[in-house]
């Protein structure tokens, strides 16, 4: 296993470090039903979790894809926003959510700066993680849900207010960055200390040697000089604090496109768009990093020879993911 396992790392860092073109194949299969991120579901997340790896790990017995196995704590968006004084809420049947500490810049004065060992938010993950890693020690580990500093500030402050303040009060608004800045990497700190500087990424689940990976969403909602002026900065800073970066996006980004081939040392690309702008980021990040573009598998998508993609499929069943796997690698093996 630790021999299949180390090819596949290496093609990974082969097409990160420009050594070769082509595409990655991920088959994400059937794992069962998943508990959501409740703190009354911990034991239920540790179950599947570890299922999740041993399917995975029998898995390079007969699949003959990238996905290197992992486990997997499992989290929310919520949990830095929680560790600043945000309720959560959890719906019957959907992801958990940060409610708003703060509808104006008084409100976010008030603010207080968490103490990360003794936070509850962090305390659930961390406890969660540490019993992941001593059942199967040695396994890469999913990092948790990172959203961007100024993400997590939008959580805490109502976006509405949030929006406008950016324009009115933006020296408020950025006292609040530098604070969920200064937090998100003392967690990374802690976090990589404890479980490796190697892992898998928290969406998608791509694999990274070391870096930092990271959603960043809410510069859908901004201009490009906004986000220069409120996200480049400490996108930027913990790329350069990690040695690299990986990034999500779901917004309708366009306009941020250019921006985003300033963050330094930038190594992974995922757009969750529809197909047709998905096929015109794969030709604009060309020279960028490898690239992961949230659309459905199709045979319209294109790739030229000197693109670095990785391609995702889903397979309800062994045999399903033995073929769509053989099928993408006789498609793609010679991209």
């Amino acid at each position: 296993m630790d021999s299949i396992i180390k090819v596949k790392k290496q093609r990974w860092i082969d097409l990160y470090d420009n050594k070769k073109s082509g595409a990655i194949i991920l088959i994400a299969q059937n794992y069962g039903e998943r508990a959501l991120p409740f703190p009354e579901n911990k034991n239920k997340r540790i179950e599947y979790a570890l299922n999740m790896y041993k399917m995975q790990t029998d898995a390079l017995d007969y699949l003959d894809d990238d996905t290197i196995p992992y486990l997997s704590p499992y989290t929310g968006t919520e949990i830095f926003a929680r560790a600043f004084g945000c309720k959560v809420h959890y719906p019957e049947d959907n992801m958990p959510f940060a409610l708003p500490f703060a509808h104006d810049s008084k409100e976010a004065a008030k603010v207080k700066y968490p103490d990360l060992k003794s936070s509850p938010a962090f305390e659930e993950i961390f406890d969660i993680a540490d019993k992941l890693r001593n059942a199967a020690p040695g396994a890469l580990m999913q990092l948790a849900d990172i959203q961007s500093p100024l993400d997590i500030a939008a959580l805490i402050w109502n976006k509405e207010d949030f929006f406008i303040a950016m324009y009115d009060e933006p020296e408020a608004v950025k006292e609040l960055i530098a604070m969920t800045e200064k937090l998100l990497t003392e967690f990374l700190d802690l976090w990589f200390a404890r479980y490796g500087t190697e892992f898998i990424a928290h969406y998608p689940d791509y694999y990274m040697p070391c870096g930092v990976t990271f959603s960043e969403d809410e510069v859908g909602a901004v201009s490009p000089a906004m986000f220069e002026e409120f996200s480049l900065d400490s996108l930027n800073r913990l790329s350069e604090r990690y040695g690299c970066a990986g990034m999500h996006c779901c917004a309708h980004s366009r306009h941020q496109w250019d921006n985003f081939k300033l963050i330094k040392n930038l190594k992974f690309i995922n757009l969750v768009q529809p197909e047709e702008t998905c096929q015109k980021a794969y030709k604009f990040f060309e020279n960028t990093g490898v690239q992961m573009h949230s659309s459905p598998v199709s045979d319209n998508l294109f790739f030229d020879n000197n693109m670095r993609v990785v391609i995702q499929d889903y397979a309800g069943n062994k045999q399903e993911a033995i073929e769509k796997c053989k099928r993408l690698r006789e498609k793609y093996e010679n991209k």
